[in-house]
């Protein structure tokens, strides 16, 4: 196997350290490593399989000589970088919303389309968080029974939102335990008019508001589900929330089949024997999937699904997801690792 020259942009981020560490677990093949970042934390020093990394300020001469570009440091910069490194002969994997819905750009979750690689012109999109570990689980269903709508609602973590955010939370939690004031100036969106408290509370807005009344964040779980699975037609509706955990989204999914008839246990058997999914289904003794143990895991753990009331075609499902591996760190290494597998690689 061939080592590769890689880099990481957004190297000091929640994510990027994610991705190195991943790197590190999986042994990627790596020839040279770059850690590029924001003027701002550029100097920094990390370590990386026992070797300390200067990072860099990134600029478009950065990858002069690499093959393949992690981003993870927000949409502006992998839209203003991406293409320049691109044109330097680099294939760049994605971790923001910049490129999604590009027509021309793949947006790949390996276990759900890993040929689509095969289309790249340069540039990968790793799907949102959220729907990541969605699609995971749902693509077998869709494989063999036909899929026709989905309603899922997130319980999302505060990690999700960066360092500062999990920072914010948790002083938060210890003013209101001190009794003490305090002034929210992150959540739920940075950049929105107004903030809230997110500790011990739990907040239906990630993202920005568009016309349509949905967030952001439930339009991208939206186009990015229908565009993975190649499903234009399919009906799906997100309402995204996010609550004071510091790491593991939380969904409660609800679908409808095209074929109806399944039972629990054909659907926990397909699971149980399903790339990247843990089943955790046992109700009678209280097994079932809690952010709190997805934590460190790669997997997408699936858990309470039962049939509906009502509906022969319809099923109810918790799914639950490390935000910061599978949700981004680890889809992007994977994605990286298909490129290898498929000699996509130049």
């Amino acid at each position: 196997m061939s080592n590769y020259h890689v880099a990481v942009v957004g190297a000091t981020g929640a994510v990027g350290q994610q991705m190195l560490k991943t790197l590190e677990e999986r042994d990627f093949p790596i020839a040279s490593l770059k850690l590029l970042s924001s003027k701002r934390s550029a100097g920094k020093v990390l370590t990386f399989k026992g070797q300390e990394y200067t990072v860099e300020e990134a600029s478009p001469e950065s990858f002069e000589g690499v093959q393949i570009a992690l981003f993870s440091a927000g949409g502006s910069v992998s839209k203003a970088l991406a293409p320049e490194a691109v044109k330097r002969g680099a294939i760049v994997v994605d971790n923001t919303s910049a490129f999604r819905m590009d027509p021309t750009v793949p947006l790949v979750v390996p276990e759900v389309n890993e040929g689509a690689l095969r289309n790249h012109n340069g540039i990968i999109a790793n799907p949102n968080c959220s729907t990541i570990q969605m699609v995971v689980a749902l693509e077998p269903i869709r494989e063999k029974y036909g899929l026709k709508k989905v309603v899922v609602s997130t319980y999302q973590a505060v990690s999700g939102a960066g360092l500062e955010a999990i920072e914010e939370m948790k002083q938060q939690t210890k003013d209101i335990l001190d009794g003490k004031e305090f002034t929210p100036e992150i959540l739920p969106v940075g950049g929105d008019k107004k903030h809230y408290q997110i500790a011990f509370n739990a907040i239906p807005q990630i993202d920005l508001f568009q016309e349509n009344g949905y967030t952001f964040e439930e339009m991208k779980m939206i186009n990015e589900t229908k565009k993975i699975m190649e499903m234009a037609e399919l009906e799906v509706a997100a309402t995204c929330v996010r609550l004071p955990v510091e790491t593991g989204h939380s969904e409660s999914v609800y679908i409808e089949t095209e074929k109806g008839g399944a039972t629990v246990a054909e659907l926990k058997d397909l699971l149980a024997n399903s790339p990247g999914v843990t089943l955790q289904d046992d109700p009678a003794n209280q097994v079932y999937p809690l952010a709190s143990e997805c934590v460190g895991k790669n997997d997408v753990f699936v858990g309470r699904i039962r049939h509906d009331l009502d509906r022969n075609n319809g099923y109810h499902m918790w799914i639950v997801s490390d935000n910061l591996l599978k949700g981004a760190a680890w889809n992007s290494v994977q994605i990286a690792e298909s490129l290898v597998k498929l000699d996509l690689l130049s």
